[in-house]
Parts: C-alpha cells; sequence; structure tokens
C-alpha cells in the first residue's frame, strides 16, 4: 500500500529529475530510493518515470501523480502545523462547515460577531457541500454546518433557519432580462437550465430541478456546473440562465441581470446541523448570536434555536 514517504521520494525524484541528486537531497542511498519508486510503480500498475532519457522524464501517468501527490503531501504540512498550534494552545477550538452560498446569506455578519464577542475561540471555517457536513459531523471533523440541503440523519439534528427566495441569473442581453414582471418557472423550460454542484448528490443541483418538476416541466436542456461561481460565470457566458438563492444578486457580476421569480414556492432553506450529543459551549454562544441578528435584521426566530440556546449547549 502507497504511503507518504514513497510519495515524498517519488516527488523528489520528479523534481530533480535524477535519482543521484534525490538520494543526496533526501540523504538516502540511491538503490533504496529506486526501489521505494518500483514498489510504487508495482503497485499501481503504471510505469512513472521513463529512465531511458536523461535526464529523466515523468510518463503521463507520473504526471498525473505528481501533481496530485504534491497537493496530499502540503496538504499533510497544513494539517500538521494546524495540530501543533491546537497542541501549543489552550483555546478552545470550534470549526464551521459551510456551503459557498451562504457566505453572501450574512454567515460573515455571524462569524464576526462571534469572534467579536468570543476572542480566545479558534474558529476555523472550512468550505464544504451540505452532504458532506453530515459526514464531518459524524467524524467530528466540523463542530456545526450550515447548508442547503434537508437530509435526514439520526444521529444529526437540523435547524431551518429561514427560507430564501430563488431568483433567476439571466445574461445581461437576453430578453427575459428585460421583463419588468416576475418571471414564471413555466417561462423557463425552453431555457438552458445550469445547476450546481455537479457532484456530490443530493445537492442544490435536485432541489432546483424538483421545483420545475414539480410543475410538470421538463426543461429543454440542462447544463453541470461544478459550483456557484462557475455557474453565474456561464450566465454571463450566455450558456443558460441559472436559478440562485437572492443573497447571490450581492455578487454583483456586471453582466448578469437577476430577476425575481412569480413562484413563491421556490426558495432553498439555510439550514444549521450539529450533533446533539455534544455538550459545546461554542454552540450554545453562536446560536445565540444568531438569535440576536436575526432579531436586528427582522427574520423570525426559529423556535428550536432558542430551545438550543436555553440549553446552554447542553445534550438535548
Amino acid at each position: 500500500m502507497m504511503d507518504l514517504k514513497q510519495l515524498r521520494y517519488f516527488t523528489v525524484v520528479a523534481t530533480e529529475r535524477s535519482f543521484r541528486r534525490a538520494s543526496e537531497k533526501l540523504h538516502i542511498a540511491q538503490p533504496p530510493l529506486s526501489r521505494q519508486v518500483q514498489q510504487l510503480e508495482e503497485e499501481l500498475g503504471v510505469i512513472l518515470i521513463d529512465r531511458k532519457t536523461k535526464p529523466i522524464e515523468l510518463t503521463p501517468a507520473g504526471r498525473l501523480l505528481y501533481e496530485q501527490a504534491i497537493q496530499v503531501l502540503d496538504r499533510v504540512i497544513d494539517i500538521r502545523k494546524m495540530v501543533e498550534k491546537l497542541n501549543s494552545s489552550n483555546r478552545p477550538r470550534f470549526v464551521i462547515g459551510y456551503v459557498a452560498s451562504t457566505i453572501y446569506a450574512r454567515l460573515p455578519d455571524l462569524i464576526r460577531r462571534f469572534r467579536k464577542i468570543a476572542p480566545r475561540v479558534d474558529l476555523s471555517l472550512v468550505e464544504m457541500m451540505s452532504i458532506d457536513q453530515i459526514r464531518a459531523l459524524k467524524e467530528g471533523r466540523i463542530d456545526v454546518g450550515f447548508g442547503r440541503v434537508r437530509l435526514e440523519d439520526p444521529v444529526i439534528r437540523r435547524i431551518v433557519l429561514r427560507e430564501e427566495r430563488l431568483v433567476v441569473a439571466i445574461p445581461l442581453a437576453h430578453p427575459l432580462g428585460r421583463k419588468k414582471a416576475p418571471l414564471k418557472l413555466r417561462a423557463l423550460g425552453a431555457e438552458t437550465i445550469i445547476v450546481y454542484p455537479r457532484q456530490p448528490r443530493p445537492s442544490y443541483a435536485d432541489q432546483v430541478l424538483s421545483f420545475f418538476r414539480d410543475q410538470g416541466i421538463e426543461p429543454v436542456s440542462i447544463r453541470e456546473a461544478s459550483e456557484l461561481q462557475s455557474a453565474v460565470g456561464l450566465v454571463a457566458a450566455e450558456e443558460g440562465i441559472c436559478l440562485v438563492p437572492e443573497s447571490i444578486a450581492y455578487m454583483r457580476q456586471h453582466d448578469v441581470r437577476y430577476r425575481p421569480l412569480s413562484d413563491r414556492h421556490a426558495s432553498s432553506p439555510i439550514i444549521m446541523s450539529y450533533r446533539p450529543d455534544t455538550a459545546l459551549p461554542e454552540l450554545a454562544l453562536l446560536s445565540q448570536v444568531l438569535v440576536e441578528m436575526y432579531a436586528e435584521w427582522g427574520y423570525p426566530i426559529p423556535d428550536e434555536l432558542n430551545e438550543l440556546v436555553r440549553n446552554q449547549g447542553k445534550p438535548v
């Protein structure tokens, strides 16, 4: 089974383009270094290095592995630094997972307020899809998640903080963008609908498509984008239209118009997910900040959120 040592040896050989120079840099003899790279090739069933050339060259498989190995090794270094930082500090750590679209839905306001009243908390934010947040919560990699998709899991409790209306992102020159009245979903059926993300599923993309299919509308063409920014970029390139939460209009892309929908059921929830079996005072504090800020913004405050605050972070 390939290990980090093999990947490191391979990347040094690939960078130096020489087993001799790599062995000098790694402070090991050349024969064991060569054996480690050969074992890696045997395990993967491919030739990684063309040894006939001087200096040596990577094969296509070698170039692919090199690009991925560099990312893996860099990530390992980052993880080591984070663990060392945590170990050297007595500060409590609190990790928030979020989907990209919640950044535009006032999540930064919430984070700034939380940092201000809890300066000793080592707060980290990790971007991840809603379905990945569930797995991360169960594995203890994050402490709370802000997502868009209603996912049921007996271990996880979720609170729908609010429903955000959807709007249509339309190319600047598109005729639909010049209409004054809110648009009907049926008016969009003949357009190419851009959905995101491509993976994993179920996701926000499935939410959007269900709005059409619930009304018996089958879009003539569907195009998938990897993430939110790519989807809006495709709209700007006149590749289609996209349904997005209304807060995305704050992106202010100059070549995209945002038009409201007349269908009031077309909305996307902002969902907070957490594990009720963990007692975290930081989670109770975050919930308190949410209650205060929702009151300031005039949003309805979910009963479950008030309950979480009352329990002061105790298991419920």
